[in-house]
């Protein structure tokens, strides 16, 4: 039986992911509905990506008896809301990133998805590539020896997208992009908590973070750096560096189609979109729909690869930067 998706919302990340299951079979995965705050945006969406069924308002696509997972691509500051409502309709989620706004609404979220009993994934795209899935071995067989040094980057030049800039769209590098590096640095760290952490970093007037530097230190002398920025294009890479060699992730490092292990280059290519894609490297979307469809097969109610509790890390990971930084949301009073 193929796994029924419901979309909730119409948006430019909704197309890249309906595009992403076009790549699995169809016996796989199916997209089977569609719900947006506006019926003609659904229908629009439904009309374009071969969907049965379209809906004007995310409470009925909630009360759809017929679905087996709905993917959560509302903005963020919209998570909370929508995913509760998704959770207590005993429906599995996989949620965009950032989960929430803050690890008390993160709290609250993997509360409901517990409480209800159902399968619950934030969509950090990223640690279902096949190079993360590599970087996970290649570490466990200690092929760079002990690591001692993570460094990640990711800038772009966004100051002219809304949901970016604004704070009450969720706006700021952190929370938006900034989330990439913060999950390599964990997902390498085993999911170990940091002894300490240093940020600056200035903001906008609007009051979200434009640009961000973090330094973490974590047990046995183990370091961690990363740079965040909306206003300017960086690099965009990441390394890690161990006692025995380095794993280089050239850009782009949160979708990444190569990596270099002690020199050595492998490519791991993506497969053709269907239809243009909004986002870098979409259909690399395809391997958070897969881990999803397997914990399904299972069982299981949350992925082992990003965990409920790495979610929360990350969570209150971010809020110690905002903390420093000076970052404050509606949602944190």
């Amino acid at each position: 039986m193929a796994t029924r998706w419901g979309l909730c919302s119409a948006g430019k990340i909704s197309h890249d992911f309906t595009v992403a299951l076009k790549t699995l079979p169809p016996e796989d995965h199916q997209v089977v509905a569609v719900a947006a705050r506006n019926l003609e945006d659904a229908q629009e969406f439904a009309s374009k990506h071969g969907i049965s069924r379209a809906y004007g308002s995310y409470e009925e696509l909630a009360r759809d008896p017929n679905i087996d997972v709905v993917y959560v691509g509302v903005i963020h500051p919209y998570h909370l809301s929508t995913c509760l409502l998704f959770t207590k309709a005993k429906k599995n989620v996989l949620c965009e990133k950032p989960l929430a706004m803050n690890a008390k609404e993160v709290k609250e979220i993997l509360a409901s998805a517990k409480m209800n009993n159902v399968f619950f994934m934030e969509a950090v795209w990223t640690r279902f590539f096949p190079i993360s899935v590599e970087i996970r071995r290649l570490l466990a067989q200690g092929e760079v020896g002990e690591v001692k040094m993570v460094r990640a980057e990711f800038g772009s030049e966004q100051m002219h997208i809304p949901r970016s800039v604004q704070k009450e769209l969720g706006g700021g590098a952190l929370l938006d992009i900034g989330i990439y590096c913060l999950q390599l640095i964990c997902m390498v760290y085993n999911g170990e908590k940091p002894e300490r952490i240093q940020a600056t970093g200035f903001c906008l007037e609007t009051g979200v973070d434009e640009t961000v530097v973090v330094t973490l230190k974590f047990s046995n002398n183990r370091l961690a750096v990363f740079t965040c920025s909306l206003r300017v294009q960086l690099p965009n890479d990441a390394i890690i560096v161990g006692t025995k060699g380095i794993i280089k992730i050239p850009a782009h490092m949160w979708c990444p189609t190569s990596m270099v292990v002690n020199g050595k280059e492998t490519q791991y290519p993506l497969p053709e979109p269907s239809l243009p894609l909004n986002f870098t490297n979409s259909t690399g979307l395809r391997y958070e729909a897969e881990e999803v469809r397997q914990c399904l097969l299972k069982g299981l109610k949350e992925s082992s690869v990003m965990s409920h509790a790495d979610s929360l890390l990350l969570a209150e990971m971010e809020d110690e930067i905002r903390r420093q930084v000076g970052i404050v949301y509606s949602q944190d009073c």
